[in-house]
């Protein structure tokens, strides 16, 4: 169904939604009383529930293994995989409360839970989403400071790793608190049965227009230059390193792999927060047009979707983690691959600066 951006600005403070083209009567259509049927089919309501359902087993499952397996293994509590874990919290959150009261509610078609639950709901997604987006900015910025070096011998240690895990959640509290207190608000977005920041609304008794001014700079743009930066930093280090010894397989191989992570992990970014970050800006700049709110549903996804692919690419492609996962799971092949992690190691430590 095509709606249209509201300018309205007199409505109440727990509940709006774009008014239909065919209809003006928003109370019977209320997103907290009654199935979203106007919306889409029966069968998009329930794919779409047992979507969230495969991402909060999925989610929950995967940081839950990454939490308990660095508790049990010593050798996994490094600077880095403090930040891993870190992530892995955020994922948490996101996946047990954000995926599961999505879930829900798509099973029954509208915000069954009410306005203290859209609201719970924007904010613990909101809060985990934006930990584990600065948690990615930091990973970036360790890697560029223990290959690169860009400050001589400054060892990155464990006590600057949780200094810097502190600071992601101050970042994501500064963007998720707001909207609880009045700049923006959290409600129903998309087909209305998962929650987030206003974008749609205009005037001055919310601000939507500059908080999400304020989220696409801070906390979109902010974190995925200081991404580019670091991570175009190591591929020319790495670069320089593998030319100066060309005769050097394992230095070439290290290259290799390091490039075609760095591309992973920065598309891994871009298809979590683009499509949030390029909706709210579109919602803004095309006031009074219509949309479907049904494209509007698929940002929420998307970064939801971030609390499965994430650990993969940040947790299970790293073979320590992997070599120990498996040995708290009882499978076989740990010493293998944790020989092949350590063999791993020594080479890109080999590519790195000296």
């Amino acid at each position: 169904m095509k709606l249209r951006v509201n300018r309205q600005e007199e409505l109440p403070d727990d509940f709006w939604i774009p008014i239909p083209l065919d209809t003006d009567n928003m109370t019977a259509l209320s997103p907290y009383l009654v199935p979203q049927d106007h919306l889409g089919t029966l069968g998009l309501f329930y794919s779409l529930s047992a979507l969230m359902f495969v991402l909060f087993v999925g989610g929950t499952t995967i940081n839950v293994l990454t939490i308990a397996c660095t508790i049990q293994y010593k050798k996994l509590r490094s600077h880095l995989n403090y930040i891993l874990v870190n992530m892995a919290v955020a994922n948490l959150i996101v996946s047990s409360v954000g995926s599961f009261t999505c879930f829900y509610c798509f099973a029954f078609r509208y915000m069954i839970l009410g306005p203290l639950g859209c609201k719970i709901e924007g904010f613990t997604a909101s809060l985990g989403g934006m930990v584990s987006l600065w948690s990615l900015a930091v990973i970036a910025l360790e890697r560029w400071l223990v290959i690169c070096k860009p400050l001589g011998n400054f060892a990155f240690k464990s006590e600057h790793a949780l200094i810097f895990c502190a600071l992601t959640w101050f970042f994501a509290l500064c963007a998720s608190v707001p909207p609880l207190v009045g700049w923006s608000r959290y409600i129903p977005e998309g087909m209305q049965c998962s929650c987030g920041p206003d974008w749609y609304t205009t005037g001055t008794k919310f601000n939507t227009e500059s908080f999400v001014l304020f989220l696409f700079c801070f906390c979109f743009s902010v974190p995925f230059t200081c991404i580019v930066f670091c991570y175009s930093q190591l591929l020319f280090t790495l670069k320089s390193a593998a030319k100066a010894q060309a005769e050097s397989a394992s230095t070439q191989k290290a290259e290799k792999e390091v490039t075609r992570m760095v591309v992973v992990m920065v598309l891994g970014f871009l298809v979590c927060y683009l499509p949030y970050a390029s909706f709210a800006l579109w919602i803004v700049n095309h006031r009074g047009q219509t949309f479907d709110l049904r494209l509007a549903t698929i940002p929420s996804v998307f970064s939801k979707a971030s609390t499965v692919y994430n650990p993969v690419i940040y947790v299970l492609l790293n073979k320590q983690f992997r070599s120990c996962m498996r040995k708290m799971l009882g499978m076989s092949g740990g010493d293998e691959d944790e020989s092949s992690a350590s063999q791993s190691v020594t080479e890109v430590s080999k590519v790195g600066p000296s």
